[in-house]
């Protein structure tokens, strides 16, 4: 099998040659492969602690637990104030 790469990935490929971290261009190829299977394996943890988030937030919801982004967001700063204002 043969692979015709466009100019731009050659010339990134002979850089990474010239910087003597490869030797060949099959070194090159390969730790781009590797790293891509490692980006996706982070990315499909990442997916599922979200879908996990969601989940933990759709049933708090249902709970009637939330409270909108303006009451949050003064209760985070008056919890802050009072933090503050003790440990002065």
């Amino acid at each position: 099998m043969q692979i015709v790469l466009p100019p731009e990935l050659e010339a990134l490929i002979q850089y990474q040659l010239d910087s003597g971290k490869y030797r060949t261009a099959i070194e090159v190829v390969l730790a781009g492969v590797i790293r891509l299977e490692q980006e996706e394996d982070i990315y499909q943890g990442r997916l599922q602690e979200l879908q996990q988030d969601a989940q933990i937030g759709w049933e708090a919801l249902q709970r009637g637990e939330l409270v909108d982004g303006a009451t949050a967001m003064a209760e985070l700063r008056a919890n802050l104030r009072t933090r503050y204002a003790s440990e002065a």
